[in-house]
């Protein structure tokens, strides 16, 4: 259930250069399974199953994983290299070393650099040429940090994030990635762990990576997403259950072993309230429910807890600005190219 989706931002983002290129859009966002009408919809929400396919379609039509966002393409082909360069690392530190190395000789316009100060290891992107995009360092943290994650299985925990471009319209989405400790406008980009992770050691074998890398490093966004913090703790337990299930507010904080006013209170030191983080889950859900299942409307909306069809329209446009058949049509993208559509 706790799939999550992906902002329409970060599509548009992903797209930018393909725009700027001329490239059919339309044409990109069907091969990956949803019509281009959803960039319209600033709410709009995908799948991480389109969002998988819509990287593979661009890193094909671009000849380059790395969405044109540098001088140097990034070849298709270049990730899986990547993960099988870093297999026999002796530990955690020894692959990220060598993952930015790897970055180093492809990419002409940033580098990165990992330093242990302090009990704190960060991961440090300098723009050796041109200003990169936010996208850009963001894209290089989720494919370093996510493949952190993978060779040593197991989340690890972000304990601060800071970029050197100004905070986008979408930065909520940001912290969604990468936590609430998160700052832009600073001096560099960085990302900092526990030191003590570095020396960690790599779990994963050979045989693994070709399942792995069917899916990555696209699938990175959610599966790695922050999951400390009491509104991702929240989100973790309403999950278990069905929407019609969900607890009241002061049952959910005595089953997490603590008092509503104190529940509350760390919520809202996140920004967030019980109702949001509800209402995000359904959405989440309900999108999840349009674009890849069969059921009609009127039964998504029960599922969803809603008791009445009407409320979950009036919710759902609220959530995403179109209506749920609207958003259904314009998520399953062109009907003709459905036999073409690139797999994740």
């Amino acid at each position: 259930m706790n799939k999550g989706t992906i902002s329409i931002c970060f599509v548009a983002e992903a797209l930018a250069e393909a725009k700027r290129r001329g490239l059919d859009i339309a044409a990109l966002t069907a091969r990956a399974g949803f019509s281009a009408e959803l960039l319209d919809m600033p709410l709009a929400r995908v799948s991480p199953q389109q969002y998988g396919a819509l990287w593979h379609a661009l890193a094909a039509e671009l000849d380059d994983e790395f969405f044109g966002m540098d001088a140097h393409p990034m070849r298709p082909g270049g990730f899986a290299i990547l993960c099988h360069a870093v297999l026999d690392c002796r530990d955690l530190r020894h692959a990220l070393e060598r993952a930015l190395r790897f970055f180093s000789l492809v990419l002409d316009d940033v580098s990165g650099h990992l330093g242990v100060e302090d009990g704190r290891a960060a991961l440090t992107l300098v723009d050796r040429a041109r200003p990169a995009r936010l996208f850009a360092h963001g894209t290089l943290f989720v494919i370093l940090y996510g493949l952190a994650c993978w060779l040593v299985g197991r989340r690890l925990p972000i304990l601060a994030t800071s970029f050197c471009q100004p905070a986008p319209g979408h930065a909520a989405e940001y912290r969604l990635i990468f936590g609430q400790a998160l700052r832009f406008d600073q001096p560099a980009s960085r990302l900092v762990m526990d030191a003590a992770h570095l020396e960690l050691p790599l779990v994963r074998e050979r045989k693994a990576a070709q399942a792995f890398l069917r899916e990555a490093p696209a699938n990175f966004l959610v599966k790695y997403r922050c999951r400390n913090g009491p509104t991702a703790l929240v989100r973790g337990r309403l999950c278990r259950v069905p929407p019609a299930d969900w607890p009241d507010f002061e049952d959910l904080a005595a089953s997490m072993h603590t008092t509503a006013s104190t529940l509350r209170r760390h919520l809202e030191q996140e920004g967030r309230t019980y109702q949001g983080i509800k209402d995000e889950l359904r959405r989440d859900l309900a999108v999840d429910y349009l674009c890849n299942s069969p059921s009609s409307v009127a039964d998504i909306a029960h599922a969803l807890g809603f008791a009445e069809h009407s409320a979950f329209h009036r919710a759902f446009r609220k959530w995403t600005g179109a209506s749920p058949g609207a958003y259904r049509h314009g998520a399953s993208g062109d009907p003709r190219a459905s036999g073409s559509r690139v797999a994740p």
